[in-house]
């Protein structure tokens, strides 16, 4: 007995061809013989998959189930492949329209590096949790259908995929907007480093291992900065972070010159701060490794 399904979709029918030919391997030889027949119905074109064959070496129904996996996997990989990315321009044209269209394309690409795992979302489902959810809907809908327009499918039947790409797009918007913010943040601390005289030509930053900052002149003497000992108790009482500290102090000094010294054993993770205070202080900002300094002030 036959098992014959019909796929319709708008879109990719020819992939949905080559990918079924190609790995049920359409072999006389091999008795697994699979006709497909295209019927355009409208905009709707649909692939009747006719099989007849020996899957598994076992009982029709179990040659019927593992048929419906098979399908079901490339089906999946086709959506997530080919539709999905058409979903998520669909999501930031209806929810964030008020976008220009340079700002829609930046918000995709990183929806798109969260949806291909090149960066790590913190969500529900991941690529893989995504294929696994489609493959088991298909199934379940196999179970009872033996046709399924992919359109209809993904639109009404995958509602919780649908719902989890719309939360990756938001995580790319707010990341793109938390960027737009640092840049224009970026910018004013750049303007006023122009605007501010410089105090002295070199400022050395020592690093030490609880985290904090010593600046020393281009002569290895401390400087002495009212700005920094009027804000020492704003540390204590407003929880100002080091960082926030050391990047008002240098723009206030604006210095031609910046050179962090961390010393042999006193090396500590500054990247955040360390490429904030470069885009600020744009091709002034160096680091040493190893000098009489750092050694000198090691503890």
């Amino acid at each position: 007995m036959n098992q014959c399904l019909s796929i319709g979709a708008t879109q990719h029918i020819d992939l949905l061809k080559d990918r079924l030919g190609r790995e049920l391997r359409v072999d006389e030889n091999e008795r697994i013989r699979i006709k497909m027949t295209e019927n355009p119905a409208g905009n709707i074109t649909f692939l009747s998959c006719d099989f007849n064959g020996n899957l598994c070496g076992g009982r029709h129904q179990d040659e019927q189930i593992l048929f419906k996996h098979f399908v079901a996997d490339i089906i999946s990989d086709i959506i997530m492949n080919q539709w999905e990315k058409a979903l998520l321009q669909d999501i930031i044209r209806e929810n964030y329209y008020y976008f220009n269209e340079e700002e829609k394309k930046t918000i995709l690409q990183y929806t798109l590096d969260y949806t291909n795992g090149i960066k790590m979302y913190p969500g529900k489902m991941d690529r893989r949790d995504r294929k696994h959810y489609i493959i088991k809907k298909l199934v379940e809908y196999f179970e009872q259908n033996n046709s399924i327009v992919i359109d209809g499918f993904v639109r009404f039947r995958l509602k919780d995929y649908i719902n989890e790409i719309k939360e990756i797009v938001d995580q790319a918007v707010d990341e793109f907007l938390m960027e737009r913010e640092y840049r224009e943040f970026i910018q004013l601390l750049k303007y006023f480093v122009e605007i501010q005289e410089s105090k002295v030509p070199l400022v050395n930053v020592l690093v030490n291992q609880r985290g904090t900052y010593k600046l020393y002149d281009e002569n290895h003497r401390p400087i002495d900065s009212e700005f920094l000992e009027g804000f020492i108790l704003d540390v204590m009482d407003n929880e100002i972070n080091y960082e926030d500290l050391l990047i008002s102090a240098l723009i206030t000094i604006a210095p031609n010159k910046i050179i962090f010294h961390y010393g042999a054993q006193n090396k500590v993770t500054l990247t955040s701060t360390l490429d904030t205070i470069k885009n600020v202080f744009e091709g002034k900002v160096s680091e040493c490794n190893g000098c009489q300094l750092c050694q000198k002030h090691q503890q």
